[in-house]
């Protein structure tokens, strides 16, 4: 069976998806990643744990509201084809009642008889039965039935009755690479100076202080925004010290990444505040960066004790890229490019502090129903945070963390879906069992989870508990901590019933005289004499995590190694040699800081000027969602400069904002003015709209056409001399499905 398996292997002809992948002219086994459909429609990507389960997937991330469709076309011969489809129950894993992962595939509309998402706790091919393709272009679709966790990784279609698709890692990886077209060897991008990989907050600080002291840079990251906890997919805000004596210009690069805005907590904590957009803007505007987005560095190359260079997978096209460097830094806060390399690491198995998936609610004024989920975390009869005050700002906060004794890595998935379960369970509770929050519904809960404790690599200095509280000098201090020892333990009072696998955990803080800095020695590897590491992953022990792993504290690490890394540079030398023969200079470098950029510095937009003779000043304004705040659309506050001043909707698909007057007006000229406000740019106005005026109780658009792809933060459109009563702007494309407006105008010229 092994060698017919590797037969049909060396046979099997390449898929065509239209656009992503390449096809010859017949084919038999196609496979599609769900990562390539052209449309997600609804379906988050997720790129998380593909070290362990092999691949990128697609997740059904609905809050129990089943999402739209993923879609995308391919080119199959006619023919009767046998189909599978790589998926999980996710449930199953805790024998739970239940399929919430549910799912069908579409083949030209049709759902096939098998329902996926339903077996098995591991990955594995579900078998989906036959179809018969009669078409020339095929059109599958992922259909999500319950907005709860389904998740796809791809689809197999083939019409040779002999075929099974392999489950173990290597023959499965050597499958997608035979079938998807990719190449044996990666494609070579270059030979860079320093290659960052990780770009939260410490691999954007190490790029950009690299760049700035003259280095060619590679900065790596696995997802599409850079931030890492402190970006719109986890909404964690920075905290730590930067900018304090004796080093007073260590935290420059911070600073042009601190945020304008913050809400910690609840609906408020919205994805525009994390300003992910300015943060990617920032690392393009420096030269010497070269940024690589949704790449994952899964694989290292070595000389010796030396890095030579990384293997990172594009987490879209699977593509594999080879980057090589004279030096390179660990910004993964899981230590992925250590471990690959062999560095010497420690890893705190029992009591470790856990991940959390953030999660707030809001109310939406109208009765808003959840289901019962047999499946979720048993709460009925528990406590939890929020659940007897009936606070919904105690719900999804910090202390909603589990996994403290599994296995940070080799078990995300596994705590993820905890932390799911847990948050799905409490609002059933709150909803079925107690009845409270009836207008409200789930609003946002983070599919990307935010860790803060894993792999921690080994350097010539391992900061301690005791270096700390007994206020140990170093004489290469070099990064400021402005943090006590927070160490973070499963809250005894919810424990009963989930003992090993708590989801709500309690700080313990332990208070030291401060600020306390750092050493130098801590952030480079002691056996691999070429890398570098800032953020959590750096050399110190579990309760020197405790102060160190806040994220002002990983940048200013990050502009530290970029500085160190300038004068390996120069000497063509090692960090170490950094400490033992530059360490005056490195000093020096740390006294002058990096240089800021003016181009990112806050700056405050000039407030727009009303246009004479508006008519929506004297309009009764209503809308769709957050009506306490209607008025700001039509009170001439044209502050650009304050994120106060406008309207900001609840979070959905469509939007509406109606102008009613006493008597009828005559208008011909709308003027919009929408987005926000961040460090000085204006982004993110609303995208997709249209208006209309009532007549005869029917409304009808005014505009020629539906307004799709607006760029424009002011804008201004004529449309046929309208008398009316009414009118009604309709938004359906906006950042994040929120809308965001100062102001609305209308006039006649």
């Amino acid at each position: 069976m092994k060698r017919l398996n590797h037969l049909l292997l060396s046979v099997l002809i390449l898929l065509l998806l239209l656009p992503n992948t390449v096809s010859a002219q017949t084919s038999q086994t196609l496979l599609i990643e769900a990562e390539h459909f052209t449309d997600y429609g609804g379906w988050v990507h997720d790129s998380q744990f593909m070290d362990q389960m092999g691949s990128p997937f697609l997740l059904a991330h609905g809050l129990g509201v089943p999402v739209k469709d993923a879609v995308t076309e391919l080119k199959l011969a006619s023919g009767i084809y046998r189909v599978w489809v790589r998926t999980r129950d996710w449930v199953a894993v805790w024998k739970a009642s239940g399929t919430p992962g549910k799912f069908q595939l579409l083949v030209n509309d049709q759902p096939l008889e098998t329902t996926f998402g339903t077996e098995n706790a591991e990955w594995h091919w579900q078998y989906g039965g036959i179809t018969e393709i009669t078409n020339s272009i095929t059109k599958i679709a992922l259909h999500d039935l319950t907005g709860f966790e389904g998740r796809c990784d791809a689809v197999l279609f083939s019409n040779n009755e002999n075929f099974v698709p392999p489950n173990e890692p290597k023959p499965l990886a050597e499958m997608r690479r035979q079938l998807l077209g990719l190449p044996e060897t990666p494609e070579f991008k270059g030979n860079f100076d320093l290659v960052v990989v990780g770009g939260g907050i410490a691999g954007i600080c190490s790029a950009v202080s690299a760049a700035r002291h003259g280095l060619n840079v590679a900065l790596i990251q696995d997802r599409p925004v850079l931030g890492g906890n402190n970006s719109s997919e986890v909404r964690v805000w920075l905290q730590g010290a930067r900018n304090i004596a004796p080093y007073k210009n260590i935290g420059n690069v911070v600073a042009e990444l601190e945020q304008q805005q913050s809400a910690h907590y609840g609906p408020t904590n919205t994805a525009d505040l994390y300003e992910d957009e300015r943060k990617i803007a920032l690392v393009n505007a420096e030269k010497n960066i070269t940024l690589f987005l949704e790449h994952r560095v899964n694989n290292v190359l070595k000389n010796g004790h030396r890095i030579i260079g990384v293997i990172a997978q594009n987490t879209r096209t699977g593509h594999d890229y080879r980057f090589d460097g004279q030096l390179f830094a660990d910004c993964t806060g899981d230590g992925c490019l250590g471990f690959l390399a062999g560095a010497d690491y420690e890893l705190t198995e029992e009591g470790h502090m856990g991940p959390c998936n953030l999660w707030n609610i809001i109310d939406i004024g109208t009765e808003s129903p959840f289901p019962r989920c047999s499946w979720t975390l048993d709460l009925s009869e528990k406590p939890f945070p929020g659940r007897q005050e009936k606070d919904p700002l105690k719900l999804g906060g910090w202390y909603w963390e589990s996994g403290f004794y599994h296995d940070p890595i080799e078990k995300a998935e596994y705590i993820r879906d905890w932390n799911f379960r847990a948050a799905y369970g409490a609002w059933d509770a709150l909803k079925n069992i107690d009845r409270a929050f009836s207008t409200s519904k789930l609003n946002w809960m983070a599919h990307i989870a935010g860790k803060r404790e894993s792999r921690r690599l080994m350097g010539d200095v391992i900061l301690s508990k005791e270096d700390l509280i007994n206020a140990v000098q170093y004489e290469d201090a070099a990064v400021p901590t402005g943090w006590p020892i927070d160490l973070h333990l499963p809250e005894q009072k919810y424990q009963q019933g989930f003992e090993g696998d708590e989801f709500i955990s309690v700080a313990h803080y332990t208070k030291f005289p401060g600020p306390y800095w750092i050493p130098y020695r801590c952030l480079y590897s002691r056996n691999i004499e070429n890398l570098f590491m800032a953020g959590r992953d750096i050399s110190v022990t579990h309760e020197g995590l405790g102060t160190s792993r806040v994220m002002r504290t990983g940048g200013c690490m990050g502009e530290i190694v970029g500085m160190a890394a300038s004068l390996c540079k120069k000497y063509a030398t090692t960090p170490r040699s950094v400490y033992q023969v530059h360490l005056t200079e490195l000093k020096s470098l740390m006294e002058k800081g990096v240089t800021p950029s003016p181009k990112f510095a806050p700056l405050k937009p000039k407030p727009l000027e009303p246009i004479a003779g508006n008519y929506a000043g004297n309009a009764i304004v209503t809308v769709s969602s957050n009506t306490e705040h209607a008025k700001k659309l039509n009170d001439n506050d044209l502050d650009l400069s304050s994120n106060e001043s406008r309207w900001i909707s609840g979070k959905a698909d469509r939007h509406e904002i109606v102008f009613e007057w006493n008597e009828p007006i005559t208008v011909n000229s709308v003027r919009i003015i929408s987005g926000y406000t961040t460090n000085g740019s204006i982004i993110a106005p609303i995208s997709d709209f249209r208006l209309q005026d009532k007549r005869n109780g029917e409304w009808i658009d005014i505009l020629r056409s539906d307004v799709s792809g607006n760029n424009k933060i002011d804008y201004r459109k004529q449309f046929p001399e309208t008398a009316t009563q009414s009118l009604r702007l309709v938004i359906t494309g906006t950042r994040d499905n929120i809308a965001r407006i100062w102001e609305i105008e209308f006039y006649k010229h």
